[in-house]
């Protein structure tokens, strides 16, 4: 292998590089803190390694054009594993709308994988998603999506920033997080809703009674009883959710490419 080396393709392995070691920096999975950087290092080293060898790899000088190279290459993986990271957002937001309405607002958890503060509810669904990622080899798929990139964006290419489809692209997919997001929530909310409309007509009728007191725990135990008796509907919903994920950074690369 070292004598195939060609010591003139050595900046294009670090464009590979530059872009796969970008693409752990904010993919799902790959980016989480409970993730050594080491091992994020020198897992994106042999798979730059590896794909230097497998793609067709131009002739690249380190001329002045070669930083702006560089900085194209960190581009590519940072936006399209951030638009991955922007999908599977949806789940924590659900989890947000969940939480509001049973009362557990009030208390966040802190993520050990990324160490932001987030939702109880969102954090349970959301770990049932990573399982159910690892499950379907999810992460083999985005690990796929970095080699066939480059059959999309070519390593010697630009990319069109100043087009508006790339803009109006992004807030579809916001629209759309949210969209899904109030989709996953709907089951949950919509009963703590009649839960809500429930105690205001008892209210009415029987002022002796403390709804305040009745009321939480009430609306935590049917939250959960309908959790229980949904979850194989939020599973169909994550597995949409990791389709749309996938479509989207490959609709992503695609406009990158001017395609």
């Amino acid at each position: 292998m070292l004598e195939t080396i060609n010591l003139a393709s050595i900046p294009a392995f670090i464009l590979i590089m530059i872009r796969v070691t970008a693409f752990f920096v904010t993919l799902p999975l790959f980016s989480y803190r409970n993730v050594p950087t080491q091992h994020k290092i020198g897992f994106s080293f042999f798979i730059a390694l590896f794909m230097y060898f497998t793609i067709d790899v131009p002739f690249i000088l380190p001329n002045g054009t070669f930083v702006l190279l560089l900085l194209k290459e960190a581009a590519v993986g940072l936006a399209i594993g951030l638009i991955a990271y922007i999908i599977l957002a949806a789940i924590q937001i659900a989890g947000g709308f969940i939480d509001f309405q049973m009362g557990f607002a009030i208390a966040n958890v802190i993520d050990p994988q990324t160490g932001a503060q987030s939702p109880l509810m969102g954090q349970y669904l959301y770990t049932f998603a990573l399982l159910f990622l690892l499950t379907v080899n999810g992460h083999h798929l985005m690990l796929d999506g970095i080699f066939y990139s480059y059959q999309l964006i070519p390593m010697d290419g630009w990319i069109p920033f100043g087009e508006d489809g790339i803009v109006d692209y992004v807030i579809q997919t916001f629209n759309q997080m949210f969209i899904i997001a109030f989709l996953m929530a709907v089951p949950v909310v919509g009963c703590l809703f009649l839960v809500d409309v429930a105690l205001g007509i008892v209210a009415r009728t029987v002022p002796q009674l403390n709804v305040f007191v009745v009321g939480l725990p009430l609306k935590i135990l049917v939250a959960f009883i309908i959790l229980v008796l949904s979850i194989s509907i939020y599973m169909m919903l994550i597995k949409n959710l990791f389709e749309t994920m996938l479509e989207t950074m490959r609709s992503l690369m695609q406009l990158f490419g001017g395609a």
